[in-house]
């Protein structure tokens, strides 16, 4: 399944990598009987011509992106045990690390295999092909847990995710410490931004864009030695106000939750579910062909 997403992104930003020379190039011969000064010289024309037609075409309209098939993206904060104090709000964003086994269990036993947002940015562009059981996995606040169930439950099936942080609480109690975000990324993950402190956009004002998404992104392309270039809004909650400072800092895509995308910008308000841990995988399973 694949995700429309509306964006005026710019198709030169992305670096299209060939993965090698489609055809070996002809030999000029003479007629003479080859030696060994003698060199064998491609036509570089030709190479050149096959190289350009495998490139993929991007098409960053909002009606394009808006018309692919969507890519079921979904949502995870805590990854734990229910605690005697937990709130039923609470409840919602928490699953237990055997729910989310058999959930993980369950994409991986019908053939759903792990993109990352590059990925999906490449597909929603240009329609690049991807798996035919696509599905992004996301982890918003990074919480210190899911480091743990990454290592634990993840790499065992050869799952990569997202990781969306919230840079004020990194080396905090009961979150990541910046090794394991390094980590994470140095191992093939995707980490992104989740502003600095959860505020929602919505209520930006002035230098709130520097604070909030500025400076953090900075923070985080500083313990991963990587490009930040992709945002989860706080709660979900976005605003078409938001999108211009988004890409004014050097955001590529942002992530909302299950309401509607924005028909201007669609992969700025690209849409992920919050899975609760009363789903089993096969529930999820159905959740996902449903949603998206």
């Amino acid at each position: 399944m694949v995700v429309k997403m509306t964006s005026r992104f710019v198709a030169g930003s992305f670096t299209v990598l060939i993965a090698g020379l489609l055809s070996c190039g002809t030999a000029s011969v003479n007629s003479a009987p080859e030696t060994e000064e003698q060199s064998v010289s491609p036509a570089p024309a030709a190479e050149q011509q096959e190289a350009e037609l495998a490139k993929p075409v991007y098409d960053s309209s909002a009606g394009s992106i808006l018309a692919r098939k969507q890519v079921p993206v979904l949502c995870y904060h805590q990854i734990r045990p229910y605690k005697p104090d937990d709130s039923p709000t609470a409840k919602a964003y928490i699953v237990p690390p055997a729910i989310f086994s058999d959930q993980m269990k369950a994409l991986h036993d019908s053939g759903y295999q792990t993109i990352l947002p590059d990925q999906l940015m490449h597909y929603l562009l240009s329609g690049q092909n991807l798996p035919e059981k696509a599905v992004l996995i996301s982890f918003d606040d990074g919480c210190d847990e899911q480091y743990e169930i990454t290592r634990t439950i993840l790499d065992p099936y050869k799952m990569k995710a997202a990781y969306f942080i919230m840079t004020v609480a990194i080396n905090r109690p009961n979150y990541m410490k910046a090794e394991q975000i390094k980590a994470l990324a140095d191992s093939g993950h995707s980490i992104g931004l989740h502003t600095w402190d959860h505020h929602n956009v919505k209520k930006y004002v002035a230098d709130d864009w520097v604070k909030q998404v500025e400076k953090p992104k900075a923070v985080l392309e500083k313990i991963t030695g990587k490009p930040v270039t992709y945002f989860a809004y706080p709660f979900g909650l976005w605003n078409p106000e938001a999108i211009p400072h988004l890409k004014a800092k050097g955001l590529q895509a942002a992530f909302i939750l299950s309401t509607t995308r924005d028909q201007a910008d669609p992969l700025y308000t690209i849409r992920r579910i919050i899975v609760p841990g009363t789903w089993s995988g096969t529930q999820l399973l159905t959740r996902m062909r449903s949603g998206f």
